[in-house]
């Protein structure tokens, strides 16, 4: 099964005061099941993975509501405040929806680049492990190390690197970016997006993304990489069929299957989801 195992909907009436702002003209307006339907079946994929956007759990309701309408979209990973005092009930009541598979706090929005250390996170992080969810790490270079604290302390805990950390592309750095992911990449219970370094680019345009998606793939190998097309947000700098092809590209033809599909089917425990599971 092929999987974009990052992508995100949103409605901007709802988003006041939030990301996009108004001069974002390419991703400043409504983006909807119907919108990406069309651009799925036109790359070959057969699902997706519906990603938060909002730290509102009412955001995440809306989430798995289309996720139960639109078969495609195969999980679902929302939020929760994963500091408040029910948070680990909280974590529970979300973890029983079929749909619902991962959470993901706004790390990179974070004043505290050490916040995901506190142990005031340790209920909810334990919720997570017992109810086998995976955590979504929203974060930039500057967090990797606060975020081998975490990996290393909860070896249970299924941990995906969104947008391979956000590598500073747009200057051209590389090598303290490397290091630190790559003692994060020597834990076995950590994974890595191949998605959004388009973005990071910036004037820089797709050939300098090589080399840092050839990292990807080097530190994390075939076995924990996850494609993923962090559309809309891939508008900012580039087409959907753009993007896929540039990947499909950099990764070895032995190894679309996994970076494609079977290593999101694993990591966010899709085997069992179908339509009729919902409805169970």
């Amino acid at each position: 099964m092929r999987i974009d195992a990052h992508q995100h909907f949103w409605q901007i009436a709802e988003r006041a005061g939030q990301w996009p702002p108004a001069d974002l003209a390419p991703i400043y307006r409504d983006f909807g099941p119907e919108d990406l339907e069309p651009l799925l079946a036109t790359a070959g994929f057969e699902g997706t993975v519906l990603v938060q956007t909002m730290e509102r759990e009412a955001d995440t309701a809306h989430m798995l509501g289309l996720a139960t309408r639109h078969p495609f979209i195969k999980a679902v990973v929302g939020w929760t405040d994963l500091k408040a005092p029910d948070a680990a009930d909280a974590v529970a009541r979300l973890a029983s929806h079929p749909r619902l598979k991962g959470l993901r706090p706004m790390l990179q929005d974070i004043a505290q680049d050490d916040w995901i250390t506190d142990p005031a996170l340790a209920p909810a992080i334990e919720a997570m492990i017992a109810h086998d969810l995976a955590f979504d790490a929203l974060v930039m270079p500057r967090h990797l190390r606060p975020l081998l604290d975490l990996a290393t302390h909860y070896p249970a805990l299924r941990i995906v690197i969104d947008h391979g950390a956000k590598p500073p592309i747009a200057e051209g750095h590389i090598s303290r970016w490397r290091a630190d992911l790559a003692a994060l990449a020597a834990l076995p219970n950590v994974w890595c997006k191949l998605s959004g370094l388009l973005t990071e680019a910036g004037g820089r345009g797709p050939v300098a993304v090589r080399p840092y998606a050839e990292t990807l793939l080097d530190l994390f190998g075939p076995g924990r990489l996850i494609f993923g097309s962090d559309w809309p947000v891939l508008r900012l700098a580039g087409d959907y069929a753009g993007w896929v092809e540039q990947c499909r590209d950099i990764v070895p033809r032995e190894h679309h299957d996994a970076v494609f599909g079977g290593n999101a089917v694993t990591f966010y425990r899709l085997d069992g989801i179908t339509p009729a599971a919902d409805a169970a």
